[in-house]
């Protein structure tokens, strides 16, 4: 289980360094950068059997948006190439400004009536996601940046 989520972290954080998304973040002073307190969050979340494409179309037609409206910066949404975690895994990985701002975030999403309608009619055949890991990174002094 340990090497799962050792897994779905790393495959998050190569697509993030491959694409170099990582403008605005928090740099070393001593590279001549400005400090911020900008964080990234990698989710992994495990569907249910089966319920991998209904959570795609949450995210599609709901959960990005409401991630917006709530201060949340979309960075990347993956799934793994292989199975078996192909088959009902989704990783994403969204920036807040900071940790405090990430819980008013959180906490905005998840008071949302919006959100909670996008849940439940989601969720009208059944439960969609089984798992949710959540770690905050930051990026080293070395992390390209633009």
């Amino acid at each position: 289980m340990r090497q799962k989520h050792f897994d779905s972290i790393s495959i998050a954080l190569a697509a993030l360094a491959a694409v170099g998304i990582m403008g605005r973040a928090a740099s070393s002073e001593s590279a001549g950068a400005a400090t911020t307190n900008r964080v990234f969050e990698i989710r992994t979340y495990t569907a249910e059997p089966g319920r991998l494409d209904a959570l795609h179309a949450r995210f599609r037609d709901h959960t990005t948006k409401l991630f917006e409206k709530h201060g949340m910066a979309n960075i990347g949404y993956w799934t793994p190439a292989d199975e078996p975690r192909s088959n009902d895994t989704l990783i994403y990985i969204v920036a807040h400004d900071s940790r405090d701002a990430a819980k008013k975030n959180w906490e905005g999403f998840i008071n949302d009536p919006e959100w909670h309608r996008a849940r439940d009619e989601s969720e009208a055949s059944g439960t969609i996601v089984n798992k949710i890991e959540s770690v905050f990174v930051n990026p080293t002094d070395y992390s390209p940046l633009e």
